[in-house]
């Protein structure tokens, strides 16, 4: 059932990315754009997997993109410090098995500290205020400079240590910010582009 869920998300995407997820308007509007490869997260082919599905399943806990309006702090997961109580988060899951998402026998929902970092890297470049407390340089995310990698975790029964291991975003711009997925069925892209008030 859940290979079936998967299989479905994957065709969503390469549907999505054929019809032009991005924006109407094209490059025009633009700020920032980074990409990585869903084939090349880890040299085990199986881990690799785990680590794919569980990035696609994430996007899709999203809707597939989001946007950040002026003045409006984002944190990744709904697990936050205080000081972001009033934060909205892009995901109220908490990445285990209940939720879908799977293990490569370390950890359940493997992979999505890949897919925070892409989005830290992506809204730093556009300009946007990011605070990632806890670095993932503990270990390498491949195709993400190590200066950009941020380590999530999000158990509300552990809050020390989920509050820290979370990513918040402030659009301190005087327009809002849409963030764009596309996923060919090999590279997901993020790019941002300005939105319209």
């Amino acid at each position: 059932m859940f290979s079936l869920f998967i299989g479905s998300i994957l065709q969503f995407f390469v549907a999505s990315t054929n019809q032009g997820v991005i924006s109407p308007l094209g490059d025009q509007n633009m700020l920032s754009r980074h990409e990585l490869s869903l084939e090349t997260r880890y040299p085990d082919s199986f881990v690799n997997d785990v680590m794919k599905k569980n990035i696609l399943l994430t996007v899709d806990y999203m809707g597939g993109g989001f946007t950040i309006e002026p003045g409006q702090t984002v944190s990744f997961h709904d697990v936050k410090l205080p000081k972001y109580e009033a934060a909205t988060p892009l995901l109220s899951v908490h990445f285990s098995g209940a939720e879908g998402f799977l293990s490569d026998g370390w950890i359940v929902g493997d992979g999505v500290c890949h897919l925070a970092s892409l989005i830290s890297w992506v809204a730093k470049d556009a300009g946007l205020t990011v605070e990632a407390p806890t670095n993932h340089d503990f270990r390498e995310i491949p195709e993400i400079p190590k200066e950009q990698g941020v380590s999530v975790y999000s158990n509300p029964f552990q809050r020390l240590r989920s509050e820290p291991q979370n990513l918040y975003i402030l659009n301190s711009l005087s327009h809002p910010v849409e963030f764009v997925f596309d996923y060919d069925g090999e590279v997901l892209e993020i790019s941002t582009v300005e939105g319209t008030l």
